[in-house]
């Protein structure tokens, strides 16, 4: 990668890594066991913010509600969804993860993990990692940025969150919010940050 670059999102298809950059629409290819440099290219997207693949097609994210469907032979664009909530745009998405048929994107400068449909765009779902967060704050580490990983081990079951200047990469399990939890939350509008 150009040192002028931000690197940004990366994702695994087949036995090449592709990562995109952040403020450009060019992504880079690398050999998956080498590390190696093998190949650039230019994306659809505004700029990019995530990447991941389902093992046939990629899909990325540039901080809109929009996900970008391409090829990665041609990086040609399929198509594009835009994630939608209750009327509402799911804006800011940016870390990607491809979960049991799902994307999965952390929404930029919240404590949220949405759950899209890569048919439609429709959100299937929401995480909400507030606690892991004030968790952190409360242990004492003060400069700690927001949520801004997800990954997923397929093989083995399991599911991965850090975020930016986060001393830990955590592994989570999931689990249904009881209805008082739901009610103490704030309105997922807000705490989402949806836009209208």
């Amino acid at each position: 990668m150009n040192h002028t670059d931000f690197g940004e999102g990366l994702t695994l298809l087949d036995e090449r890594l592709f990562q995109v950059t952040w403020l450009t629409n060019v992504g880079y290819i690398y050999d998956r066991l080498t590390i190696s440099e093998v190949g650039s290219f230019h994306h659809p997207m505004k700029d990019g913010w995530g990447l991941t693949s389902d093992g046939e097609n990629l899909f990325g994210s540039d901080g809109s509600s929009t996900i970008y469907y391409f090829d990665p032979l041609t990086f040609k664009e399929k198509r594009r969804v835009t994630v939608k909530y209750d009327g509402f745009d799911v804006s800011y998405l940016n870390e990607l993860e491809y979960i049991n048929g799902e994307v999965w994107a952390n929404v930029w400068q919240s404590d949220c993990i949405v759950r899209i449909s890569p048919k439609d765009g429709k959100v299937l779902g929401w995480i909400i990692l507030h606690k892991l967060r004030k968790s952190l704050l409360s242990s004492g580490y003060k400069k700690i940025d927001v949520l801004n990983g997800i990954a997923w081990d397929a093989e083995k079951g399991r599911l991965f969150v850090t975020g930016k200047l986060w001393p830990k990469l955590y592994q989570i399990k999931l689990h249904p919010l009881r209805q008082q939890s739901i009610n103490n939350l704030l309105n997922i509008h807000q705490l989402c940050r949806l836009t209208s």
